[in-house]
């Protein structure tokens, strides 16, 4: 089996580099508009790597929510990256100790874990931290960039480059919504009843906004898209 090494996982984490230069700048004119410092923006996306808690976390800071309401949002939103571990440790080799797990678990984002689990054979700590380093770096380097330049650019520009991270989530979704009727519906679901939330219920923040969105959201989505649980007969029949 072919072992991967710390070289390896930089040269593999060039791709996710870039697109993380480019959407993290996004993120970083969003914080300062939100009313973070350009150190501040920073250190948000080097503690808490993930773009959707984050554009999330720095919604409820602009809007004065609560410690629990970030702490609640954070852990709906990111509780994904749980189950990406639970799936990539299959593919850990022995060297993988308890010590490189808790810290390889820092830099399990969609697209690492999706390099990651697509290699042949095992990987070695030092090549997860190859690939989370380079990574890690492009999302920093590009949210002190936007972060620095929302100050400067005038209001319309840093506007049209704010949507940069929501240009991303769009470019997420849309591929598999337009393969698979379950996910479409959670699209269009979740952007209902957010839209539903913000004229109805104005009330409520948005950090629990995103809570309530998420739950509901999936939970309807698991009842009327159940997943196929691989007992379908030989000839192609549908489930039971």
């Amino acid at each position: 089996m072919k072992k991967q090494h710390f070289g390896k996982g930089l040269i593999h984490g060039i791709p996710i580099f870039l697109g993380y230069l480019s959407v993290s700048f996004g993120f970083g004119i969003m914080a300062v508009r939100a009313g973070l410092s350009v150190f501040e923006a920073f250190a948000v996306s080097l503690f808490n790597l993930t773009s959707a808690g984050q554009a999330a976390g720095v919604g409820i800071i602009a809007a004065g929510g609560s410690l629990t309401e970030m702490v609640l949002a954070q852990l709906t939103i990111n509780l994904r990256y749980s189950l990406m571990s639970l799936s990539l440790s299959q593919k850990l080799d022995k060297t993988f100790t308890t010590p490189h797990r808790l810290a390889a678990s820092y830099g399990i984002t969609d697209e690492i874990f999706a390099v990651a689990s697509a290699q042949e054979g095992t990987v070695t700590p030092w090549y997860m931290y190859g690939i989370i380093l380079i990574s890690t770096v492009g999302w920093c380097l590009g949210t002190v960039l936007g972060a620095a330049a929302g100050g400067l650019l005038p209001p319309a520009v840093s506007d049209a480059m704010g949507l940069m991270l929501y240009g991303m989530f769009i470019a997420i979704i849309i591929p598999p919504a337009k393969k698979e009727r379950g996910v479409l519906a959670a699209v269009i679901i979740g952007a209902a009843l957010s839209t539903a939330l913000y004229y109805l219920a104005p009330f409520i923040t948005s950090g629990f906004s995103v809570m309530i969105c998420g739950i509901v959201t999936a939970a309807l989505c698991a009842l009327i898209f159940p997943k196929n649980d691989g007992t379908e007969a030989e000839s192609g029949g549908e489930s039971k």
